[in-house]
């Protein structure tokens, strides 16, 4: 009897050691557990503190490139001088660059941050689903932090990133055309082919537009050897002058054909003897290619030739013009050639665009 009595005791005994040991491995795990999900809250967080951050700088960037760029435009408008162009040529051209790589590496990194919050956020779902009722330390940390608001605002920051990382790009694309950092071909030329293709382009405008007989183009061609040049920029240069002389030809002929006279004491419309005339004249001076193109048209004061070459500088109505053409003629001529690029004008009498290039590069 007493035999069977501690047999049982010892039955029980070995019972509750087994019980106690399932119950130390059921409280390891759920520490574990614990701690595997405080270590997972805590890498989210950081997550979201890391994602803030970058969002504040982006921000930050972008304010100071808006800055910058309004700036720039400030300067630009003082700017005659070469020197002056080139420098700013330089600092767009550097600004471009300098922000451009920190945008890459945050746009191009933006859909990798979402993937990642998804897969963290499909996580602490399934935490929440799984394990309704956590530790008193977590249920008071998602209540500080408010976690159902970081989850709602996060895919908001993110998209806030998308749209502040896309709008410094636009601006960088802006610099970067107003600045040509796209470089075109060095090559030798037929400077006379470029200019009758850029008249061929401009024919439209050439012809009768008003009712008045077209314009008259004068070619005097000197004997000029091949010019090693940027073909395509130096068309852009003759396109933005011819333009303005014909704009300038089309204001004259509008004021002409609005001239009165009084006869016999009453006003009487005068049809005025006005033939609108373009004139480009080539030749060779001392290894140096020079261009001019000339015209009768409605001419300008001393005051606006001084400025003609400003950027964003314009004359026209609003809608008109950019303000932009002659001051990138002026960039592509003086710092991309190393070349001179003038203007005189007689107002009431016509223009004249004295383009200098070398016959290579210096």
């Amino acid at each position: 009897m007493q035999l069977d009595y501690e047999q049982k005791i010892k039955q029980l005994e070995k019972a509750n050691r087994i019980l106690q040991k399932k119950l130390e491995r059921s409280e390891s795990l759920r520490i574990a557990l614990e701690e595997t999900n405080e270590k997972k809250e805590a890498l989210f967080l950081k997550v979201i503190d890391e994602l803030r951050d970058s969002q504040k700088t982006l921000e930050e960037q972008s304010r100071d490139l808006e800055e910058t760029l309004k700036k720039l435009r400030a300067m630009q408008s003082k700017l005659v001088e070469s020197e002056k162009m080139s420098a700013l040529g330089v600092l767009v051209a550097g600004i471009a660059h300098e922000i451009n790589n920190p945008v890459n590496f945050i746009y191009g990194n933006i859909n990798y941050v979402t993937q990642y919050a998804e897969e963290i956020l499909e996580l602490l779902k399934c935490y929440q689903e799984n394990y309704p009722n956590p530790v008193i330390t977590i249920a008071e940390k998602i209540k500080k932090i408010d976690l159902e608001f970081i989850k709602k605002d996060f895919v908001q920051v993110l998209q806030s990133m998308e749209i502040g990382s896309q709008r410094i790009s636009e601006i960088v694309r802006s610099l970067r055309t107003f600045s040509r950092l796209d470089e075109a071909e060095l090559k030798k030329v037929n400077i006379h082919e470029g200019i009758d293709s850029t008249l061929m382009i401009l024919q439209n405008r050439l012809n009768s537009q008003l009712g008045c007989s077209e314009i008259i183009i004068i070619k005097e061609y000197g004997n000029l050897p091949w010019v090693e040049c940027y073909a395509g920029k130096l068309n852009q240069v003759l396109i933005n002058i011819i333009s303005n002389a014909i704009d300038a030809l089309e204001q004259k002929l509008n004021y002409s054909q609005h001239t009165y006279a009084k006869t016999n004491g009453l006003a009487t419309l005068q049809t005025a003897t006005f033939t609108p005339t373009i004139k480009i004249t080539t030749e060779l001076i001392n290894n140096w290619v020079s261009i001019r193109i000339s015209d009768n048209g409605i001419g300008i004061d001393e005051k606006t030739t001084q400025q003609i070459f400003n950027p964003f500088f314009t004359t026209k109505p609003v809608g008109k013009g950019t303000g932009l053409g002659l001051s990138i003629s002026y960039q592509i001529i003086v710092e991309t050639h190393q070349g001179q690029l003038e203007c005189q004008s007689i107002p009431g009498v016509g223009t004249e665009f004295m383009i200098m290039i070398p016959l290579q590069r210096l």
